[in-house]
């Protein structure tokens, strides 16, 4: 019997959520998604040193703009490692905008753009890439902005069902709504309650947020994140996308068993709605509680994996000119 790896693959689309390069190659996903805190995993594994080394020798730094110097290494860093990843890979790979722009629609822009660019120097072009973003306003507006130049986005850190409208409405090529996320702040906050996987919270909302697309024929790309367990996963088979990190894909490809389709399209169609404004979208947004905690605590943690990369480009950069 095929296992439910192989399975799964006749219902979603499958992407690597890893920076690691032998999980890539030994799953065979069609795309990979990165973030700060897997580029942190992957650079702290040594797997990318001599990339690392290439990176830092580019830049040059001598004792100069030390801000500087680390923003530019951890461009060129990321876009190194993403490029080594489609090397693997027939699809694209997802690289994050610094979190901490997350607020600030121009600057994710600049960012977004100058990233796109050193993959097109390094002969990668921007059809093989998504630029990934929070999905707070500011990020929507920006992805709006970037999908208008040719420059595909995916909306990561979606936890309610009005950021993800939202994407919609901007024309947004794929989101990210997590699912695991959702179900430990419930678990959180619900101590003494179980969930059956198809009816986790987070499960739902992807459910919710898939159907929703379908009846309103929007063309965004829904892709299941944050996976807890595969029991998850297989609730959300017939979902566009899935990305899973390699413990659970290893899960996957060891397991015999049924998949069946979960998510189908109901044939059901509906006129689409007034587009949201930006106070409904906050105070839609603020009216879940979950949805804000979350999301706030997504892009600090973000940050904070990054700070840990930037402290140690730091130390290798300031290690350059001693």
């Amino acid at each position: 019997m095929p296992s439910l790896l192989e399975q799964l693959r006749q219902y979603s689309t499958l992407v690597a959520d890893t920076g690691d390069l032998d999980a890539i190659r030994r799953f065979v996903p069609q795309d990979a998604t990165t973030n700060p805190s897997l580029i942190l995993k992957a650079v702290q594994s040594g797997q990318y040193e001599a990339q690392l080394r290439d990176v830092l020798t580019t830049v040059r730094y001598s004792g100069g703009n030390l801000d500087q110097a680390i923003d530019e290494a951890c461009d060129r860093l990321i876009v190194v490692m993403g490029t080594q990843i489609l090397g693997s890979i027939p699809g694209r790979v997802s690289t994050e905008v610094n979190a901490r722009l997350s607020f600030d629609r121009d600057a994710s822009i600049d960012k977004a753009r100058y990233l796109v660019r050193l993959y097109e120097e390094a002969g990668i072009s921007r059809d093989r890439v998504l630029i990934k973003l929070a999905a707070t306003w500011e990020g929507i507006r920006a992805a709006q902005a970037l999908e208008r130049e040719g420059i595909q986005c995916n909306l990561t850190l979606i936890f309610s069902f009005v950021q993800a409208r939202a994407c919609a409405e901007a024309g947004v090529y794929l989101i990210s709504p997590f699912v695991g996320r959702i179900l430990d702040w419930y678990k959180k906050n619900n101590p003494s309650k179980s969930y059956q996987a198809d009816e986790e919270p987070g499960v739902l909302s992807v459910a919710n947020i898939y159907q929703y697309f379908r009846r309103h024929q929007y063309s965004t790309v829904v892709m299941g994140a944050s996976f807890r367990n595969v029991g998850e996963i297989l609730a959300l088979a017939g979902c566009d996308r899935l990305t899973i990190s390699p413990a659970l894909l290893e899960e996957l490809a060891n397991t015999e068993g049924t998949v069946e389709s979960q998510l189908k399209d109901c044939g059901e169609y509906l006129s689409v709605p007034e587009v949201l404004s930006e106070s409904q979208f906050r105070w839609q947004l603020n009216e879940d509680a979950m949805a804000t905690e979350k999301l706030a605590e997504g892009i600090r943690g973000f940050e904070g994996d990054q700070l840990q990369l930037e402290a140690m480009l730091a130390e290798r950069l300031e290690g350059c000119v001693k």
